[in-house]
């Protein structure tokens, strides 16, 4: 990279809307190797605050209500938990 590139700026502007609390979901499934259970899931990741439609959640209390027991693939995982957090438009802070 030469220092014209840095000097330029980012390629995408960030936008100055609210801020939205949370990791994306992608995000810690990323993080995470797989197949995988899903108690590994929460003891790896458990911790972490994840967005959803209906605000910030942490992991751990969505696992709770996951049906799976096992997640062989990282859309396995993804699908659970959007099943119990809901799929639509995430909140942001006020």
């Amino acid at each position: 990279m030469s220092d014209d590139d840095e000097e330029t700026g980012p390629a995408v502007e960030l936008g100055t809307g609210p801020d939205v609390e949370g990791a994306p979901l992608a995000r810690v499934a990323s993080r995470l190797e797989w197949p995988q259970e899903c108690s590994r899931v929460d003891d790896k990741e458990g911790d972490a605050v994840i967005r959803t439609p209906e605000g910030p959640r942490e992991l751990t209390t969505v696992l709770d209500e996951v049906d799976e027991t096992y997640f062989d693939r990282r859309q396995t995982f993804l699908a659970a938990v959007h099943d119990v957090v809901g799929r639509g438009p995430v909140a942001t802070t006020d």
